[in-house]
């Protein structure tokens, strides 16, 4: 296949002992993602919610873009979403290893799909497919389920600094045969496998740094990565908003395919990418307990506008 990806061997280095607890915690992760999905959605959100207890500096981030981005909401309401979000955190973190090595028939069960005809048709008839999946908290079991159960699709990638759960995470995510792409990458090839037919898996929230555009996002300017409309304009792609819900009392996950964007690409970047934030914004609406509401989705101002966060506690360094 063109496309470059990213090896899912083992390095023989990785085997030093002093990797092997990193080795353990995949390990137990594995192991937590073999227990029935009841009660690791009971385990999980007490585990989030003694987690929104300890985690100081995430529950101020947390509170902050609750504020920014529900201000209507009291703040007591906001706290509530607050709790429940941690609750989600600790299922999401506790189910991680459900869909490493996840038989179809698991997937099947634990995953429903909404709308799911729609993009079946584009993909039958050999449409170039932009899926948008935003950071909501299920999205890695839901993209486990699309890649074995929908389609392999294409994904761009950004390694993770301990490479033992680096190599865990490429192979989970490889194992129905999707592609990776390096963020550092020929997007070329990208837009190539795209038109072969090819979903592309794209995240699109999160801070775009002093290279993104700022519009708006609930109402506040946000650094956004303007790559959207480019990709769609080079691809003649459609692009279908999902998102994925996980569902009350350890009932599993629902994945959920909203309908294409319309008039999409505009041709105006900050137009596209307002449009975009929008359509997140909406389903943000409908389930914000479930938003990955600990980033720093703020974290970039406009020019001569202060951090709309508290400074990062620094480690004393030793003497």
């Amino acid at each position: 296949m063109p496309t470059s990806t990213s090896s899912s061997r083992t390095d023989p280095a990785l085997l030093h002992p002093r990797y092997w607890p990193s080795w353990l915690a995949v390990a137990v992760v594995f192991a937590l993602g073999r227990l029935p999905f009841v009660l690791i959605w009971a385990l999980g959100g007490l585990v989030g919610r003694v987690g929104y207890l300890l985690a100081g500096s995430r529950r101020l981030v947390a509170r902050r873009n609750l504020a920014l981005c529900l201000p209507t909401l009291s703040r007591f309401q906001r706290e509530r979403i607050m709790i429940a979000h941690f609750g989600w955190l600790g299922v999401a973190a506790l189910g991680q290893g459900v869909g490493w090595g996840a038989s179809r028939e698991r997937l099947a069960r634990l995953v429903r799909f909404r709308n799911r005809d729609m993009i079946d048709t584009y993909i039958a008839e050999g449409r170039p497919v932009i899926v948008l999946v935003p950071h909501f908290i299920g999205l890695e079991l839901g993209g486990a389920a699309f890649t074995a159960l929908v389609h392999s699709g294409v994904y761009m990638y950004q390694k993770i600094r301990n490479p033992v759960v680096d190599l865990q995470v490429r192979r989970a995510r490889q194992q129905y045969g999707s592609v990776s792409v390096e963020r550092q990458d020929d997007l070329r090839a990208l837009v190539r496998e795209m038109k072969r037919g090819t979903p592309f898996f794209y995240l699109p929230d999160q801070d775009g740094g002093r290279r993104g555009l700022f519009v708006p996002f609930c109402g506040v300017p946000a650094s956004t990565v303007p790559m959207l409309g480019r990709f769609a304009s080079m691809a003649k792609a459609v692009v279908i908003p999902t998102f994925a819900r996980f569902l009350p009392c350890g009932r599993g996950l629902e994945l959920i395919f909203d309908p294409p964007l319309e008039d999409f690409p505009s041709g105006a970047p900050e137009t596209d990418t307002a449009h975009m934030n929008a359509v997140i914004e909406a389903r943000i609406a409908t389930m914000p307990e479930q938003y990955f509401w600990v980033h720093r989705r703020f974290k970039t101002r406009p020019p001569g506008e202060e951090s709309v966060y508290p400074p990062k506690r620094r480690r004393k360094k030793r003497a």
